[in-house]
């Protein structure tokens, strides 16, 4: 049994990894037939796609009442995609971002990250917070704000870049791959869940270490590899947009659905990760200002990636 369990805890992060690459495939497909910019794609059906991962295990975690797993995966997936990711996609080759990007949306990742912080600083005190509906219902309508500046976006871009020709898939596998991706991260994320509980018992660790880490770093990995294939073929704004527009529905539109399926209580511990994660992300934003103007040299992703290392060590050692 024992056994067993490690096993799904495995698979269920491969179907996690898996599922994700699947919506993405295929969400994009459709995205290109319809003529959409690499920028919008990455900020809106790329960033859905890799970020269902965290979505199915907010929503298992809090059907268990396990609520430490969906926030340990969702800040330390927002932490690794920042500092971890794009620290090692800078490290392959210099990331230049647009100054829309710069301008607008990490600032609004920013604004996010500065939210999730606010609604959790009454944990400072000592006194149990949790995430009730109405602060669902705030994140949410600062996710439909973001939906709809990106629709704007959109329409202007459309009128930029002419539909594609290369995409050769017919519907039906484009939709076939979609389902499948589908009910992959629900299996996935069920067993996920389940397996970070069990080892965590066994281990005698706690469930926010193995969520942050393990589990987070695993959902994260959908970001790593769409980021290193966009570099590769030189299309840097897919993976700009895939992580920042990844972080934004993490925490606003995740986050934002929780609440409505079960208690989502924060621990007063993990108010210094949140910060951590709003740093992060005001570091992104210093370093568009710092060297190369507007992007990320081989010296920023080390630095990036050297603090991510340091934020692991800390944890392990807090446990």
């Amino acid at each position: 049994m024992v056994m067993v369990t490690y096993l799904l805890f495995v698979v269920g992060i491969y179907l996690l990894i898996e599922g994700a690459g699947w919506i993405v495939d295929s969400s994009s497909s459709i995205a290109k037939k319809l003529g959409v910019s690499s920028l919008i794609i990455g900020l809106t059906v790329v960033a859905f796609g890799t970020s269902l991962p965290e979505l199915l295990v907010g929503i298992f975690s809090a059907l268990r009442g396990v609520s430490e797993v969906s926030l340990g995966n969702i800040v330390g997936s927002n932490i690794a995609n920042i500092l971890l990711i794009l620290g090692i996609t800078a490290m392959i080759g210099s990331v230049k971002i647009k100054s829309e990007t710069v301008w607008k949306q990490i600032p609004f990742a920013l604004l996010a990250a500065f939210v999730l912080f606010a609604l959790s600083s009454g944990a400072l005190s000592g006194k149990a917070v949790f995430l009730s509906i109405s602060d669902g219902l705030i994140l949410l309508s600062l996710f439909a704000i973001f939906i709809y500046y990106i629709f704007q976006t959109a329409k202007k871009d459309k009128k930029k870049v002419s539909l594609s020709r290369e995409i050769n898939t017919t519907n039906w596998k484009i939709v076939l791959k979609l389902v499948a991706g589908l009910v992959g991260i629900y299996f996935g994320g069920r067993w996920v869940v389940d397996g970070a509980v069990f080892i965590a018992g066994q281990l005698g660790l706690s469930e926010y270490l193995i969520s942050a880490t393990i589990i987070a770093i695993g959902t994260s990995l959908p970001e790593l590899v769409v980021c290193i294939m966009a570099v590769l073929k030189k299309n840097i704004d897919l993976a700009v947009g895939n992580v920042i527009g990844s972080n934004i529905f993490n925490i606003l539109w995740v986050l934002g659905i929780v609440p409505f399926v079960g208690v989502l209580s924060i621990p007063s511990f993990v108010v210094f990760d949140i910060a951590i994660m709003f740093l992060a992300t005001v570091l992104l934003f210093a370093f568009m200002f710092i060297g190369e103007k507007h992007g990320l040299t081989r010296r920023d992703g080390i630095i990036f990636v050297s603090i991510y290392v340091l934020y692991i060590v800390f944890l392990i050692i807090r446990g």
